[in-house]
């Protein structure tokens, strides 16, 4: 990075989008969980397609690496620098485009928070398609770039669906205009299917077209208590007999889980279950008539009580148990990171294997002699999305080390391996999995994935170092 380069990006940005200040640059290179640590001396912030376009073609005409940042909310070390890449944060373009009221199609910019999409669409009786944790910070583009799952996405698909189109800057310059608001177009490649979950190694995602469903005007949710996995797994068969057009999410907890949460957060406060239990599902319905719904959901609980399957359980009756009862579920990951360093795996296990998962890992710490209240390893928990076999592990432990890591990895991937899962379900790759991407893709898969980009990105300046082994 030469004053040449600083003098440009001078020229085309306004100058309080061109940062060198250190104060400023300390909260773009490090990522959420403080894990990884860049080294970036610029970071750049345009508010226009056509601004990314210029500094894509002079940063790839010089080989300067860049890394594009949206919220910086990931969880892998994508969103920031490996060494000293040029932070391009979209933080700038967050501008709604157009709403079709009658097709429920949005068009955005990609430094939309997903939140305030949200609400905007609140006001005219839509809702988005996904919905995150970190909703309140994370962009609607680093959503696309990553394939963001979350909590949405048993009742209306993954972004791979629900995207109409795309607005692309590619390494080169070129503006890849996609930004279609068509429900069907069957004319060749869908492009736009190849940058959604790519990262940031392909390109910069500039505009997002997407298609919201109409905002449900009956929600209820319940809360409950059960004492196997085998329950866990009874309670979702039936929920899908039973609920079926109006179940919109079956969320799963550990007791683990929710200790975090009771010990570190006020959400915590506000458990209604009367004891603790082994296992707790959380489960949500939404339709457009709340008698009906709310038969069914009493009717489906009653069954469930009956047969023994749940031992207790708890139906919120306004917006504020609504709100706290999801509270304890949202609260989950920023309670584990309360409790020292996490360790966070993101894993797709079919659902009969789901627990398995966090078993085999407590007993391995245990046999290892790292886990307890006074040893390296604190707490082990597991919760996650059984509607869409989506486990998150989180390992809490004093500080992150060599010795807990080597217990946990690689047996983590060859465990998901084994059973068939995916090493990422919905984080992505980032710097951290990349190295075990074959755990998950064969040979043959991994080098088409190569060729992709050595085309698209020959100079190898988008996102480097991260993504492919």
């Amino acid at each position: 990075l030469t004053d040449k380069d600083i003098e440009y990006f001078k020229s085309i940005l306004a100058p309080s989008a061109v940062s060198q200040d250190e104060e400023d640059l300390e909260a773009f290179n490090i990522d959420w969980l403080q894990k990884y640590r860049g080294q970036s001396k610029l970071v750049l912030k345009p508010s226009t397609t056509e601004q990314v376009s210029k500094i894509l073609k002079y940063c790839n005409d010089n080989r300067l690496g860049v890394v594009p940042q949206g919220g910086n909310t990931g969880l892998v070390g994508g969103g920031v620098p490996v060494f000293d890449e040029i932070i391009i944060s979209t933080v700038n373009m967050n501008s709604i485009r157009s709403f079709d009221a009658v097709s429920g199609a949005l068009v955005c910019d990609a430094g939309c928070i997903l939140e305030v999409l949200d609400n905007y669409l609140a006001e005219r009786g839509y809702i988005m398609p996904l919905d995150l944790g970190a909703k309140g910070s994370c962009h609607i583009g680093g959503n696309v770039a990553t394939n963001a799952g979350g909590l949405r996405l048993l009742r209306y698909g993954s972004l791979h669906g629900t995207v109409l189109g795309l607005e692309v800057i590619l390494p080169d310059g070129t503006i890849l205009n996609n930004l279609s608001t068509l429900r069907k177009d069957n004319t060749g490649y869908d492009l736009k299917q190849l940058f959604i979950g790519s990262e940031g190694t392909l390109g910069i995602v500039t505009g997002v077209s997407i298609l919201a469903p109409k905002r449900s005007k009956a929600v209820n949710v319940a809360l409950l208590g059960l004492s196997n996995f085998d329950q866990v797994q009874a309670a979702f068969k039936r929920s899908k007999d039973e609920l079926s057009e109006i179940l919109s999410a079956f969320e799963f907890f550990d007791e683990a889980s929710i200790g975090l949460v009771k010990k570190h957060l006020v959400a915590g406060r506000n458990d209604p279950l009367e004891s603790p239990h082994p296992f707790y599902v959380l489960i949500e319905t939404s339709g457009s008539n709340k008698d009906h719904d709310s038969e069914k959901l009493n009717n489906f609980l009653e069954g469930l009580l009956t047969d023994d399957i749940v031992q207790n359980g708890v139906v919120a009756q306004d917006t504020t148990q609504f709100k706290n009862l999801w509270a304890i579920r949202e609260g989950i990951p920023e309670a584990c990171s309360k409790a020292g360093s996490v360790y966070k795996y993101d894993l797709s296990i079919p659902v009969p294997m789901f627990y398995q998962m966090v078993e085999d890992m407590r007993a391995r710490l245990d046999k290892e002699g790292v886990l307890g209240e006074d040893k390296d390893v604190s707490c082990v928990a597991g919760f996650g999305h059984i509607g869409d076999g989506n486990l998150h592990l989180n390992i809490t432990a004093k500080s992150y080390s060599e010795k807990v890591t080597n217990i946990i990895e690689p047996y983590v991937y060859e465990w998901t391996a084994k059973h068939a899962g995916s090493i990422s379900s919905e984080h992505g790759l980032g710097v951290f999995k990349s190295p075990y991407l074959h755990y998950s893709k064969s040979p043959s898969m991994i080098q088409l994935m190569r060729k992709i980009k050595d085309m698209i990105d020959p100079n190898g300046i988008m996102n480097p170092y991260k993504y492919l082994p």
